[in-house]
């Protein structure tokens, strides 16, 4: 196992990367062309490389937002380092293609999101990434942590980490049969509607979509503070099951815990979610989740308070300001400059499968 600086800490003599074609889909383990949007590898030590992708200006999945102005979903720019991610383990680690990955974590946090409101082209995203803790057994490669500085030119608009363990087929089989007491795994192939649902769909708008197949909330209960929601397995969902699955992916998880948290959002803290965006998101991963037991969300929605110096920017409604232009106080006076934390919790059958937290940062009415 080795470690290494995080990308901020080291001056990158990035090479031109590409952003003129996608990389092989296999690489980053997507059936179809139009989901895969990293366009580029380039390698810089033992222990870094530089990555680009390519954000589409529309798309079905991570396009569908009530937010204005219109910013590129957190989500989407999860997805971009998930991609880089893969693909460097299989570019310059030596992990095979057909070898399975586990989600041990995923974090994002955007300081500047005016660089990538959607625009007139798509915005090409570089990628800085650092891996440390590359787990070796037996020659194998069996894991890796990155670190990606997101950058839009030269401004770096957040930083994101990553966690990946592999497995060959046969030891990802055994590992699975384990933990389903040697139950055969399910495939969501066969799963021809959305799975573990009881109660009604959320309307899509309030978790903040216009449509409803991208909902993966249904029968949400609020008490107080505290909402809870069962996960409608999107199994036929073009983005979130790209390909069969035995398993719910760690970021269909992430998906329902934003909805969640912009719900909450709603209900509790009366803030819509056309005026709100998640600036941070973390989660630790502890079980897979199945397909074939619901999957239920409990989320706490924090107290609004003011954004503080340290924060890099918040919006308005005709685009966004950086807290440096608004003296010490960093433009936190009011009740229109505001952050709501919300930790949320996804269980099955009892077991706790992870932990996410988020932040949401609410819109700021222009004056």
């Amino acid at each position: 196992m080795n470690t290494a600086p995080a990308p901020l800490e080291l001056e990158f003599a990035v090479p031109e990367l590409s952003y003129t074609r996608t990389v092989d889909r296999t690489l980053v383990h997507r059936d179809a062309l139009g989901e895969v949007f990293l366009t580029d590898l380039q390698p810089l030590d033992e222990t870094s490389y530089a990555a680009a992708a390519q954000l589409p200006r529309s798309h079905a999945y991570y396009g569908d937002h009530l937010l204005g102005p219109d910013v590129y979903d957190p989500v989407l720019l999860l997805e971009a380092c998930r991609q880089a991610a893969l693909a460097g383990a299989h570019a310059y680690f030596g992990v095979p293609r057909q070898d399975k990955f586990i989600l041990t974590h995923l974090r994002v946090r955007l300081t500047h999101p005016d660089r990538v409101t959607v625009g007139t082209a798509p915005c090409q995203l570089t990628l800085h990434v650092t891996t440390s803790n590359h787990y070796v057994r037996e020659g194998r490669t069996n894991g890796l942590d990155y670190e990606v500085d997101l950058r839009v030119g030269e401004v770096s608009i957040g930083r994101a980490g990553i966690g990946l363990r592999f497995k060959s087929p046969d030891s990802y089989l055994q590992l699975r049969l384990r933990n389903r007491d040697q139950r055969p795994l399910p495939s969501s192939a066969d799963r021809p509607r959305p799975g573990g649902v009881h109660g009604a769909p959320a309307q899509p708008y309030r978790v903040g979509r216009v449509n409803a197949d991208n909902v993966v909330l249904s029968g949400i209960e609020a008490d107080g503070s505290t909402l809870t929601a069962q996960i409608r397995t999107p199994s036929t969902h073009p983005s979130m099951f790209d390909h069969p699955q035995d398993h719910l992916p760690g970021m269909v998880i992430a998906e329902a815990a934003r909805q969640l948290a912009l719900y909450g959002a709603l209900e509790v803290r009366g803030m819509s979610p056309s005026r709100v965006y998640p600036t941070e998101l973390t989660v630790t991963f502890t079980r897979f989740g199945e397909l074939d037991s619901p999957a239920v969300l409990t989320a706490v929605v924090g107290d609004r308070r003011e954004d503080g110096p340290d924060r890099d920017s918040y919006y308005t409604a005709g685009g966004l300001v950086d807290f440096g232009d608004l003296g010490e106080s960093g433009g936190a006076a009011g009740p229109d400059a505001d952050l709501v934390p919300v930790r949320v919790e996804a269980t099955q059958d009892g077991e706790s499968l992870c932990v996410l937290s988020l932040s949401l940062t609410r819109v700021r009415a222009a004056r």
